[in-house]
């Protein structure tokens, strides 16, 4: 399914600079940045398709995705249908159609809107966690992955790479882990989930080392709440403390900020 390109306007950053080998594209505004983030991403599957007839993709969900993946869609003149999908992380025990399911946000704003070659789900509810770890691992040991696109959570985790179980050398590919108790209030205070009692205490992820092997990573991080997190990952000593602080290491790798979100970093914007 190829979709046709609207030619809208291209936004570029007010600055841009690196810290350690990462790259960091600064925006006035969040939706700047995301039509930014998604001209970056057309471009390159674009070029990954023509030269190697297809890619493996694998999507983050959460707020800081969603005007990005909108505009990704929008802008058209990819291929879908020769690119494999995947997600980064599920809650364990909760159905493909529970308003929070990652895989309910990524059938509705993703799956249905471009009919992908094929995308794999992270089972979530079902009743052997340690078995759906080794399928997906197992579907995705199967080919390299082209593209990551993630978030930063408010305690520095990729995926549901807490800081309490990140390791940046990591032999799994998926693993079950118990998440912490600031990333299970984030959940709440982005309205995922009415109450904390409510949010799932385990969940699926994908490792440090498989998110850090793709050949392209956008990291996507904007609003105010995510600046101090920010500051951490850039200027902070690399440690799974600080889990999203290891993309400084990843030449391959770019952190798109807006304006909020990089309100506690030294830049000199334009």
């Amino acid at each position: 399914m190829l979709g046709i390109s609207n030619t809208p306007q291209i936004y570029r950053p007010i600055t841009t600079f690196l810290v350690d080998a990462l790259s960091v594209r600064v925006y006035n505004q969040k939706g700047e940045m995301a039509q930014d983030a998604a001209h970056t991403a057309q471009e390159y599957l674009q070029d990954i398709i023509a030269k190697q007839g297809k890619a493996v993709v694998v999507l983050a969900t959460g707020n800081s995705q969603i005007q990005f993946l909108k505009a990704l869609i929008a802008l058209g003149g990819i291929d879908w249908s020769q690119v494999t999908l995947f997600h980064l992380d599920e809650y364990l025990g909760i159905s493909a159609d529970h308003s929070a399911s990652f895989r309910r946000y990524l059938r509705e704003k993703v799956e249905s809107l471009i009919a992908p070659g094929q995308f794999h789900y992270i089972e979530g509810d079902t009743n052997e966690p340690l078995a759906e770890c080794d399928r997906y691992t197992q579907l995705l040991s199967a080919q390299p992955i082209d593209l990551v696109c993630l978030g930063v959570g408010e305690n520095g985790h990729l995926a549901f790479n807490d800081p309490s179980v990140a390791n940046f050398h990591d032999r799994q590919t998926v693993k079950l882990v118990k998440l912490d108790l600031t990333c299970r209030q984030q959940q709440v205070n982005q309205g995922h989930f009415p109450h904390l009692n409510e949010v799932p205490q385990y969940a699926f992820t994908l490792t440090v080392p498989v998110i850090c092997s793709a050949r392209k990573i956008l990291c996507l991080a904007p609003e105010e709440r995510k600046a101090p997190v920010v500051k951490d990952m850039l200027y902070n000593p690399i440690t799974t403390l600080c889990p999203a602080s290891i993309l400084r290491q990843q030449s391959q790798a770019t952190l798109f900020l807006d304006a909020d979100s990089a309100s506690l970093i030294s830049y000199s914007g334009n």
